[in-house]
């Protein structure tokens, strides 16, 4: 690290003499991520005349937030060259612990997130425990408590959303109407993270432990004890921004931050981090976590393909951490936290050379963004801009929901942009704000939850954006319309088709959707309370398979150990049926009865074929040309139905030839 430093130290001093542009040049060597990201923005900005505006730049900051606070947690592990993968399975149990605590509990709000900072403490203190004392690897250590914390969120919550307290959600507000809240925290727990990190004895014990652990034990550091607290700082940080998440969405969703963990890492390790250990600082992890804000965000804005953005975002995080590896053999200074500021460079004279060159690049960057954005001052009006918001892509039903919507704008000649919200109420949160700042004429919303659906409709509404529900509703906001299907009585008539079917007796199984997702709920709901007519059939198990059809296949199978006597299963849509119906293999259709709901194209195969008794259809297709058609009319000025209804209909071999 020494001779690291002083050669870095001779470079720059050969470059003093070189003017501006080696000092620029220096500089960009030195901050990789940092020239990603104004490459990003620059790019951006040249590409879409909506995203180099107040409103979306702050958009991005807001979405920034969670990642951040989540990557500064695991900045601490990453440097002790450890590995942190529960950070969003606690973010959701700390907000889960908050909800409850000062909902079912009746605990004053204080103590509720007094509660939730001790929980995410207490699981990375567990975290620590296992990897210091237990000898676990840090991968395995926090696997599992990826899987606890998960678990005992969606205990917690019996699978259902949790709403926030009203005096906690203001953290997902703006203050004095301009500054959003989660930016503001977001700056001040990095703030935290770049003072322990280089003014801390715990700081200096991390980049030492992460350098050369058994030098650090050597040298007389108690290394497990410092492991242990760097794992809870983790824990406490993945708190926070579990209920800044909560906050924004209005409620705690057990199924929330899936994946974060990734995102966290990612943001690390583009910020200059090593996974090796001993290298990386606060203000790098900032910049890796606004990398991948405003790669989304753009994309979002540039209307790139769901799919797209997944393979360009990956994209570019291989060609980040590449320029990083590119400017360390180029012999750019460490980027290491305990070593910043100081060598040949730290003296007087080196730091006025450092800010000179940060001014210089500071000037020269603002000027091409003044430019850029003088140059392409906004996205060109004239056409109908429709936006829609699909929870996920991965489910066959909404897929045909947005051929349809795609279909009916192309037949209207309006433009549709089109999104994933990959079952994450905060993405698709993130998705909305993105169609305000493009000035949408209309947008449409298939809720992931409806509750936590409210707040971004919310913003649409102070934005004049009419707004559509599609398939699902939104609660605590204004909608024009709510176009969807009964999915209480679509359950219903599911129990009445299978419970007939079995001649009023039987013993059956049901799969159940992902836990918490409104439509698993009504579905769910309906199906129990068309079972009361018929007390001849007993469910015998229920068990969640997320609407996949690997997990109904695992899940009927398992079931299948304990209970090979079914004659009859419910799945709550026909990718667990058919899932189911491979599990049960010969007696699919001839011993055992399983009925579906949404009735998909593989559905109503599989209803023709006699693999599935029956499916309640839900005509998708219609239900998003419907979404699309009302859309282009409220944009127009016209006046619609507050609810259309797209007709359900139990579709089995008699009728499956007539049905489309």
């Amino acid at each position: 690290m020494a001779t690291d430093t002083l050669t870095s130290g001779k470079n720059t001093a050969g470059g003093g003499g070189g003017g501006g542009a080696s000092g620029l040049r220096r500089l960009l060597l030195d901050n990789g991520a940092l020239s990603a990201l104004v490459v990003l923005v620059v790019a951006m900005s040249l590409l879409s005349g909506d995203f180099l505006t107040t409103q979306n730049l702050l958009n991005v900051g807001v979405q920034a937030a969670v990642t951040a606070i989540l990557a500064f947690g695991v900045t601490f592990v990453i440097v002790t060259a450890g590995i942190d993968l529960s950070v969003g399975s606690v973010a959701a149990l700390s907000a889960t612990v908050l909800a409850w605590s000062a909902t079912s509990a009746g605990v004053p709000v204080w103590l509720a997130v007094l509660l939730a900072v001790l929980t995410g403490i207490a699981c990375g203190f567990v975290n620590g425990a296992l990897v210091s004392y237990g000898k676990l690897p840090p991968f395995i250590a926090t696997l599992a408590m990826l899987s606890v914390g998960r678990g005992l969120s969606l205990v917690i919550s019996q699978g259902s959303p949790i709403a926030f307290p009203t005096s906690v959600s203001r953290l997902g507000d703006t203050l004095g109407g301009w500054l959003p809240a989660p930016v503001l925290v977001m700056v001040v727990m990095g703030l935290v993270t770049a003072v322990i990190l280089g003014r801390t004895y715990l700081g200096r014990s991390m980049y030492a432990i992460g350098g050369n652990e058994e030098a650090a034990r050597l040298s007389g550091l108690r290394v497990k004890r410092q492991k242990v607290a760097v794992y809870a700082l983790s824990g406490l940080f993945a708190a926070v921004a579990g209920i800044v998440l909560a906050s924004r969405l209005a409620s705690a969703q057990p199924q929330a931050a899936q994946g974060y963990e990734l995102d966290a890492i990612a943001a690390v390790v583009i910020g200059g981090a090593s996974l090796s250990g001993g290298v990386g600082k606060a203000s790098g992890t900032l910049i890796g976590a606004l990398i991948l804000a405003v790669l989304r965000n753009g994309l979002n804005l540039l209307s790139v393909s769901a799919f797209w953005q997944q393979v360009v975002i990956g994209v570019v995080i291989a060609l980040a951490v590449l320029l990083d590896t590119v400017r360390r053999r180029a012999g750019a200074t460490p980027v290491a936290g305990g070593a910043a500021g100081t060598g040949a460079s730290g003296g007087p004279g080196g730091k006025k050379a450092r800010a000179v060159r940060y001014t210089v690049a500071a000037v020269l960057v603002a000027a091409v963004l003044g430019g850029v954005s003088f140059w392409n001052t906004g996205s060109s009006g004239g056409t109908t801009k429709l936006g829609l918001s699909v929870s996920t892509l991965n489910n066959p039903f909404f897929v045909q929901l947005k051929a349809g919507a795609q279909a009916e704008a192309k037949a209207k000649g309006v433009d549709l942009t089109v999104t994933d919200a990959q079952n994450d109420a905060s993405q698709q949160a993130n998705q909305v704000t993105n169609f305000i700042s493009e000035g949408m004429s209309s947008v449409i919303v298939n809720p992931v939850d409806s509750d936590a659906s409210g707040p971004s409709v919310r913003a649409a509404n102070k934005a004049d954006i009419p707004v559509v529900a599609a398939d699902r509703g939104v609660n605590n906001a204004e909608v024009a319309t709510l176009v969807a299907s009964d999915n209480v009585a679509g359950g219903a008539e599911a129990a009445k088709t299978l419970a007939e079917k079995l001649g009023g007796k039987g013993r059956i199984v049901i799969l159940q959707g992902t836990a918490g997702t409104s439509a698993s709920r009504e579905r769910g709901a309906g199906f129990a309370q068309g079972l009361k007519a018929y007390p001849g059939i007993e469910v015998v198990a229920k068990q969640p398979a997320d609407f996949d059809r690997t997990k109904g296949l695992d899940v009927m199978t398992n079931l299948l150990q304990a209970n090979g006597d079914v004659n009859g299963v419910f799945a709550e849509n026909d990718e667990m049926a058919l899932g189911a119906a491979k599990a049960l293999g010969s007696k699919a259709g001839s011993s055992v009865a399983v009925v579906g709901f949404d009735g998909t194209p593989d559905g109503l195969k599989a209803v023709e074929a006699g693999t599935l008794y029956a499916s309640v259809a839900q005509q998708p297709r219609e239900l998003g040309k419907l979404a699309v058609r009302n859309a282009i009319a409220i944009a127009e000025g016209k006046k619609i139905d507050t609810t259309v209804k797209v007709p359900v209909k139990v579709v089995t071999a008699e009728n499956v030839a007539d049905f489309s």
